[in-house]
């Protein structure tokens, strides 16, 4: 994962498609949001988000960011990875991936694929079906 703090972004055109093929309605502010979020594999907290759209030059309120990635999250455009009740991240990668989670840092890296794979599910409840397979290695220092 690259740093997040590296100031890269997609086309305008491309975040305007993206969204149109997710029937997301393309606000400014939400382009401006996509823009930063789709630019590259990464993991970002909403503040994160606010910040980095914002040292951009643009205005974004801090309930907007939310409001779109809530929006983005249901529309299948992030995944949420609520990794304790208080942090939730929003990943910009949505196919089938686990993460480590650093708890003396605060950071969220993707787990290298194929390094770790589910052969099986225990047997569901009756009436339900798998909605996905959430794994978060929780990590500390050793020292």
């Amino acid at each position: 994962m690259q740093q997040a703090t590296e100031k890269q972004c997609l086309d305008r055109h491309e975040v305007i498609d993206l969204l149109h093929r997710h029937g997301v309605t393309p606000t400014q502010q939400r382009v401006e949001i996509g823009q930063m979020l789709f630019a590259r594999p990464q993991h970002l907290s909403a503040d994160q988000l606010l910040a980095q759209v914002n040292s951009e030059g643009h205005h974004v309120s801090k309930a907007t960011v939310y409001n779109t990635l809530n929006l983005f999250a249901r529309k299948g455009l992030v995944r949420e990875v609520i990794v304790d009740p208080t942090k939730v991240f929003y990943d910009s990668t949505t196919s089938q991936h686990y993460h480590f989670f650093n708890i003396d840092t605060g950071e969220l890296t993707d787990v290298p694929l194929p390094t770790l794979t589910m052969e099986q599910l225990p047997p569901l409840p009756p009436g339900t079906v798998a909605a996905g397979v959430d794994v978060i290695i929780r990590l500390r220092s050793a020292d």
